[in-house]
């Protein structure tokens, strides 16, 4: 068995006495007082997340929007320095290698953020696809720390103690700047639901934002437990659960995120019939009318056939309601479609809904 990964944060974790847990191959902190605590934290105040796990990687040269284009559903081409698109590279076959965000540096230099557990996959694909473009590749995943500080009160709770500005970020936007003679890289995406900053920078800067900020006793510190509820209440996909190698883009409704209007790239053919042909299977929202909690894996079920199976599922802390995201036959997808959730041996009824179950609250 491999041993687990530390960040540049683990200390922090651990004299914290924060719950570690592994997650793609890294020891990471699930909660601190309470996934619930936390949760509310983001929701209503601002909280502080370590996601130095998450891979860095550059993508630089003559062909880089070229060849980004080629690997990436989204359109590159279409944005300008400073700005961001979230997407998905996939297989041949339509399924999903990773989801991910590019950040646009110019028309030869991307920065691609992947997801941790995918870091050697990713890379490894990125090199292997990159034959005949003009472009440099480099993994820059050990030479980054990053926090993310998410929450209503996140953008005057940087400002405040880190001394930054952060107000002229618009969404899906990014600025490199100079912090105490070092640079570092802030931008305004967020995994919450809620306003939320990113802060890439060596990990010595990180660890010194991350003791600024929880310092202050404003700002939360959150685990990937909250990290979990945040983002399945508002539908954002988890790669392994909404999204994966057996599950397309548009299956997961997310066709938005898949642009046609450019002249190839990995996958298209497939993404493309799926978007004019309609798929055989869709991940849906489906409230229990009942307490009982949904988890990943459970069978959805329709006249006791098996129809399907939840991706993710909670408690809503938000909502106080049981919820899941589930992966079933289109053909009972209609919101208000009424189903069964096989939760060990007893069924459930719930009903089909809007996956996003909490009112998503960015900084337009």
């Amino acid at each position: 068995m491999e041993e687990l990964i530390k960040t540049c944060l683990y200390d922090k974790h651990i004299s914290l006495g924060a719950k570690m847990s592994p997650f793609g191959g890294f020891d990471m902190p699930i909660e601190y007082t309470s996934i619930i605590e936390e949760h509310n934290a983001v929701r209503h105040a601002a909280g502080i997340f370590d996601v130095s796990h998450m891979g860095e990687v550059l993508i630089k040269g003559t062909d880089a929007e070229k060849y980004v284009n080629h690997i990436f559903t989204n359109n590159v081409r279409e944005i300008d320095a400073g700005q961001i698109l979230y997407g998905m590279m996939l297989y041949p076959s339509g399924g999903v290698v990773d989801d991910l965000l590019v950040y646009k540096k110019s028309s030869d230099e991307y920065f691609l953020v992947i997801n941790a557990s995918n870091i050697k996959k990713d890379y490894n694909w990125i090199v292997e696809n990159s034959k005949g473009f003009d472009v440099v590749l480099e993994n820059q995943s050990d030479l980054f720390g990053e926090v993310a500080i998410q929450g209503p009160e996140a953008e005057k709770m940087i400002e405040k103690h880190l001394q930054i500005k952060v107000s002229d970020l618009g969404f899906y936007t990014f600025k490199e700047l100079d912090y105490k003679g070092r640079t570092i890289l802030v931008s305004r995406t967020g995994y919450t639901g809620e306003d939320g900053f990113e802060v890439y920078a060596v990990p010595e800067v990180i660890r010194e934002v991350w003791d600024i900020l929880v310092g202050s006793k404003e700002v939360a510190p959150c685990g990937l437990g909250c990290r979990d509820t945040l983002r399945f209440e508002v539908a954002l996909p988890l790669y392994g659960h909404e999204l994966s190698e057996d599950i397309t883009p548009v299956e997961a409704g997310l066709s938005m995120f898949v642009k046609l209007n450019k002249p190839e790239f990995i996958g298209r053919e497939v993404v493309q019939r799926q978007k004019e042909q309609g798929v055989m299977q869709k991940v849906v929202g489906i409230e229990l009318q009942d307490k009982a909690i949904p988890r990943n894996g459970y069978d959805v079920e329709m006249e006791g056939v098996k129809i399907g199976y939840v991706t993710t599922g909670y408690h809503s802390i938000s909502t106080d309601k049981s919820v899941c995201m589930a992966l079933i036959d289109s053909q009972y997808a209609t919101l208000g479609t009424e189903v069964d959730i096989r939760i060990r041996k007893k069924t459930f009824k719930g009903v089909v809904c809007k996956k996003r179950f909490y009112q998503k609250n960015y900084k337009k």
